[in-house]
């Protein structure tokens, strides 16, 4: 699995910080930060910070 963030879209709402915080979290500077290539144990968290994301700027790619 890998995950891919739009950042022309992403704004730091953090929503996907309270979905899936071993995954997405906030730097020091305040803006999204996260695992580009998460274990796929955290596939159903990863999914739903994708779903809760409120402008859709993450995306979830299968990976070898």
């Amino acid at each position: 699995m890998k995950v891919v963030v739009d950042r022309n879209k992403c704004q730091d709402h953090g929503q996907c910080v309270f979905a899936a915080p071993d995954v997405f979290a906030f730097d020091d500077a305040g803006h999204l930060a996260y695992v580009p290539d998460p274990d796929d144990a955290l596939s159903d968290e990863v999914e739903e910070a994708a779903d809760v994301c409120p402008l859709q700027a993450i995306r979830i790619v299968a990976g070898p």
